[in-house]
């Protein structure tokens, strides 16, 4: 493939892996039996270790495509159309965030249940690309260099400082807005230190464009990715402790200690590498429609699992239940009957989206059509009403 082309197919093949990996991911930690979690057992480490994987690359590569198409249009600022479509995209990720959550019986009851304040991975991509887009206007009209050396940098901080803020509370705030920064509530997933990766993602997708044009980017691209992913795996932790011994400053201490941030990015730069190096055999049209759809399948995936809306998915009635011979087959058929469903329904998107948009308009029309067709009765029945009274007052004086 030609860099010169404007997919980078490879890409979309790393998101398809990506949802893909997080649809068994979700299912068989959901659903199997916590007495079959065996560190012991090789299949199940490195399960385990490609589950850790795919958040990463997952935000890495959100933060990647939006970038590549933000920066790649000739507009710049306000004036880039990327702009107002980044803004209701992250704004749309937003609100289907907190829809999945919303659980229809306690609203028809008057209540709202705290896990509709939980943020996961929509709240987290959504408000990523809106810091995205707020980096970009800020750095717009200045030296180029600027915009993805702070993305770098942001990236750098909420790593490097991440022992520090985890620690914290945040309970001077909302729970709605602590919720984003902190797990004490029960959030999945909290914007520090995840947009770190998309921040990642974004510099990444930089480089790209600058050096587009370099007949040899792949051939350099490859091993300095996976290089650097090596040195990240297996080197950054005594690299940090170096650091602290050096310094003396603690928090470089504290890294070593749970250095999974700087572990997993190596694990997304080795990844890069790898599909970068299967690019020429990652053009199936299956595969890029399923990188094309991971919204589709993503809220397919929460519905049927988690039973956004009703409460009534798998999840309640087996959760952490399964065997390994139950849990694994049916990992593999949730995948492919969630792409299927998220397949079809981009296929027929504007005829779905239509025939919602022609029902809406129906119940509004009949709703109007009531309340107009209600208006003599009630003038009637308050005519009536008045009459009522007026005898009663005369029976009364009388």
């Amino acid at each position: 493939m030609n860099v010169q082309t404007n997919r980078l197919y490879f890409i979309d093949a790393m998101r398809a892996w990506a949802i893909l990996m997080m649809l068994q991911g979700h299912f068989i930690d959901g659903l199997m039996d916590p007495v079959y979690r065996d560190t012991g057992n090789a299949a199940f480490n490195i399960w385990l270790y490609f589950r850790g994987i795919t958040a990463p690359v997952f935000f890495t590569v959100s933060g990647f495509i939006f970038t590549y198409l933000l920066i790649r249009v000739p507009q710049k600022g306000f004036e880039n159309p990327r702009v107002a479509k980044g803004v209701r995209r992250g704004l749309q990720l937003l609100l289907i965030g907190y829809l999945l959550r919303l659980n229809l019986f306690g609203l028809f009851k008057g209540q709202v249940y705290n896990a509709f304040y939980l943020v996961d991975v929509l709240h987290c991509i959504g408000l990523s690309i809106l810091v995205l887009i707020g980096i970009y206007l800020i750095t717009s009209k200045r030296k180029p260099y600027l915009f993805p050396t702070l993305l770098l940098g942001i990236t750098l901080g909420l790593f490097l400082f991440e022992p520090v803020y985890k620690q914290w509370s945040f309970s001077f705030l909302p729970n709605a807005l602590a919720n984003y920064f902190t797990k004490a509530n029960g959030s999945v997933f909290t914007i520090i230190p995840w947009l770190g990766y998309a921040t990642l993602g974004g510099f990444v997708s930089v480089l790209f464009t600058r050096f587009k044009d370099f007949k040899h980017l792949y051939a350099a691209g490859i091993p300095l990715a996976a290089a650097v992913g090596y040195v990240l795996i297996y080197h950054s932790s005594s690299a940090f402790a170096s650091l602290h011994g050096f310094t003396g400053w603690e928090f470089f201490g504290l890294i070593p200690l749970n250095n999974y941030l700087f572990i997993r990015l190596g694990n997304v730069f080795i990844v890069f590498a790898v599909f970068m190096l299967l690019r020429r055999f990652l053009t199936n049209r299956t595969i890029l429609n399923i990188g094309a759809s991971t919204l589709s399948i993503y809220v397919i995936h929460f519905i049927i699992l988690y039973g956004s809306f009703t409460g009534l998915g798998l999840y309640r009635f087996f959760n952490h239940s399964l065997t390994p011979q139950i849990v694994i087959p049916g990992a593999i058929l949730f995948m492919v009957v969630c792409t299927y469903l998220a397949l079809k329904y981009n296929q027929h998107e504007a005829e779905i989206k239509s025939q919602i948009a022609w029902a809406l308009a129906s119940v509004k029309r009949q709703a109007i059509e009531v309340k107009e067709a209600s208006i003599p009765m009630l003038r009637e029945l308050s005519i009536r009403v008045r009459l009522v009274l007026r005898r009663f007052l005369r029976t009364v004086r009388g």
